[in-house]
């Protein structure tokens, strides 16, 4: 097997693993296990709090230490295990400790999974900004295989989804020893955990318009984990009144719409960025989670399946609008010296304080909406779209960048 397969096959199972649950892990803890909206938008919100810290100190282990697949593999192989003991458990209180421990192994393999990618191209000499980019799109294509799997076995409100996920973490954690070695750089200069946490390039908030910028990118890093908690349980409770209609069967299958969406807006991001430039771009993405949200609010599987299918779509922009364009901008505005630092500046925002934000206040605004244990959906999406909607009306007037076109922009690989 080629070299370029290997790494296709280990960035699908990264992200079918991540796949098997996320998306209807919410459903099966709200329906089956009988949690609130609270303690399961808290157990979402573990990712957020694994994100902050974990990542780095990982990081640093593989740069100093321990070579890059090992620690990968052994993440996978304790995630395996974690997995495995959550499909037991029925209580909040286990359930939440063995999520934030399954979090912390797993939210580090994402960067890990990117890091053997580039080490093991440069080795064999190979275009990393080149390749790496069609060799990761398989790793959406996993999560999206994996969210169908889960449908079509009809696990969503199951505790199979763990079992599945449990099983391909186990296939990657044995599959990651077996890559080639990628040994701990050797270098004079040190990695800290400082700058590994993107702490040193708090030098860019010497700047308002940078202040501005990560401040929305944690309220819209909030925005993110909404629908990927509580999307699939608000298809699941169409059941009274649209029990036979696709949405309702099949949740995951519409829901993966989201995720092929993202895949394709992705290859608008140079031409929006170059013409519009970023302040027009994130205005977009602000107004493109309204739609979303707001679609969800009036939609339904029955003769408002269109409208979801719609806010499916949205998705795409609003995710990568944000993110990807996100990306691109701290690059372009923060100094080489600083590269690094400010990426993990805006992973913390937004994966990590707007991850937890979002988790933990989206599951107080669906029990504050629960009446003797049925959620009024509609004004629970409008809460939502309320939310972007304040964001959308704010930003143009507190974010002040000029654009210039003469600027080439690219896409690569982050």
């Amino acid at each position: 097997m080629s070299i370029k397969l290997r790494l296709i096959l280990m960035n699908f199972l990264e992200f079918f693993i991540w796949g098997s649950w996320l998306i209807s892990l919410g459903g099966y803890m709200i329906v089956t296990l009988g949690f609130t909206g609270t303690q399961v938008g808290s157990i979402y919100a573990t990712m957020g709090v694994a994100s902050l810290f974990m990542p780095a100190l990982l990081g640093i282990v593989a740069d100093r230490w321990v070579n890059a697949e090992r620690v990968l593999g052994l993440c996978h192989l304790t995630g395996a295990a974690l997995l495995f003991w959550a499909s037991s458990v029925t209580d909040y209180n286990t359930m939440y400790m063995i999520m934030l421990l399954n979090a912390m192994v797993f939210m580090p393999t994402i960067a890990l999974n990117n890091t053997v990618s580039y080490a093991v191209l440069k080795k064999e000499k190979i275009d990393v900004v080149k390749v790496f980019p069609p060799i990761r799109v398989w790793g959406t294509v996993g999560f999206v295989v994996a969210m169908w799997v889960v449908d079509l076995c009809h696990w969503n409100l199951s505790a199979s989804q763990l079992y599945v996920s449990a099983l391909s973490s186990l296939v990657l954690g044995l599959y990651a020893f077996t890559m080639p070695a990628c040994r701990p750089t050797k270098s004079g200069k040190q990695r800290t955990l400082v700058s590994s946490l993107g702490l040193d390039a708090f030098v860019l908030f010497k700047r308002n318009r940078m202040i501005v910028f990560f401040t929305f990118a944690m309220l819209l890093g909030a925005a993110l984990q909404i629908t990927n908690t509580f999307g699939s349980t608000f298809l699941d409770d169409f059941k009274v009144n649209f029990a036979d209609s696709f949405g309702v069967k099949h949740p995951n299958l519409l829901l993966s719409v989201s995720q092929i969406s993202e895949t394709l807006f992705i290859l608008t991001i140079p031409f929006f960025l170059q013409r519009f430039g970023i302040k027009k771009v994130m205005i977009i993405s602000i107004f493109a989670w309204v739609l979303r949200f707001g679609l969800f609010a009036i939609g339904d599987p029955g003769s408002g399946l269109p409208l979801l299918v719609l806010s499916m779509i949205i998705y795409g922009m609003a995710f990568d609008f944000f993110n990807i364009s996100g990306s691109l901008f701290v690059e372009r505005e923060a100094d080489v010296s600083i590269m690094a630092s400010a990426q993990g500046l805006f992973m913390l925002m937004t994966n990590g304080i707007g991850a937890f934000v979002g988790g933990t206040i989206s599951g107080w605004v669906v029990d504050y909406f629960t009446v003797d244990g049925v959620r009024n959906w509609q004004s629970i999406w409008f809460a939502f779209a309320g939310y972007a909607l304040i964001l959308g009306l704010v930003f143009p007037f507190v974010f002040n960048y000029n654009h210039d076109e003469s600027k080439p922009v690219e896409v690569a690989a982050h």
